[in-house]
């Protein structure tokens, strides 16, 4: 027992360690995600503010403080918090000799940079896109999905606007994602990250984009309102589950873009009786009877 508290511990101190030294700007620049995220959101906000698509919609838009906490909450406090949770699990695939090579099928740490970075990208990206398509398919799951869905007005910061118990379920999968590819993450993996925290927050932004020709590839706020439309495409539990990638969702047919106004009602039936702020956004979901 005391080497899984110490696991923890160790795990706990040094992930609050360094957020309180990206704060104080006392990492690499490009390890600092705490004000690379900042940064990030701050040009997305003033893109918004200088080329919105719903002209109506304000400035500081509905929920929008709500979301900033978000932001923050689940990218650094609550990281800090299940990072131990992490490593103590480390300790006991240790023990039954599991490691991050276990299930390698392929070997990236020979290949170029270039190579290395974008199938790492690719590779985590079809994870998450996989794990979205399960948060909306099992109901269970969905009752926890339903907090990104209560945004009733789009912006940036809704990009990071989810429940915790998402990230129980992303985080083995991604790490699962990391061991197929020999356990191996790339040394500038930073630029994957930084990538996704990007598109991400265009995504969720009241900016009008669509990548021309790349819309194919890439993920854009077009699509991406049309997942949070409050009504889907009959006979479908979702459309449009692309978090970077559009890739995916016209592979598996499950793109969904009828048009571009941008006018119509995001949510989903009874938002109107979901909570409304942090603390019981974030207990909702294990209560009996919710769904």
């Amino acid at each position: 027992m005391e080497k899984y508290l110490d696991a923890f511990m160790n795990a706990f101190n040094g992930t609050l360690t360094w957020t309180w030294k990206s704060i104080l700007f006392e990492v690499p620049w490009y390890t600092n995600y705490f004000w690379g995220l900042t940064v990030i959101s701050i040009v997305v906000w003033l893109l918004e503010i200088t080329f919105p698509w719903r002209k109506e919609q304000s400035i500081i838009r509905k929920d929008f403080w709500l979301d900033a906490f978000y932001m923050y909450f689940n990218f650094f406090v609550f990281s800090i918090v299940i990072s131990g949770v992490y490593n103590i699990l480390g300790v006991v695939f240790g023990e039954f000799n599991i490691t991050a090579k276990s299930f390698a099928i392929i070997d990236i740490a020979i290949w170029p940079m270039w190579a290395q970075l974008l199938i790492f990208f690719f590779i985590l990206d079809f994870v998450q896109w996989f794990t979205h398509v399960l948060l909306h398919k099992y109901a269970f799951l969905w009752k926890f999905h339903k907090v990104h869905h209560s945004v009733k007005e789009m912006g940036f910061a809704a990009h990071l606007r989810y429940h915790w118990m998402e990230n129980i379920l992303y985080k083995p999968l991604k790490t699962f994602g990391v061991m197929l590819l020999g356990g191996f993450e790339p040394e500038q993996a930073y630029i994957v990250h930084f990538v996704a925290i990007a598109i991400g927050h265009l995504n969720h932004s009241n900016i009008k984009i669509t990548w021309g020709p790349l819309k194919y590839v890439f993920n854009n706020p077009v699509m991406h309102l049309y997942h949070h439309a409050y009504v889907l495409p009959k006979g479908t539990y979702g459309v449009n589950y692309g978090i970077s990638l559009s890739l995916w969702d016209y592979i598996f047919k499950t793109n969904y873009i009828p048009e571009d106004s941008g006018t119509i009602e995001i949510g989903f039936k009874g938002d109107d009786k979901f909570p409304k702020d942090f603390i019981h956004q974030n207990l909702y979901g294990f209560k009996k009877g919710q769904n």
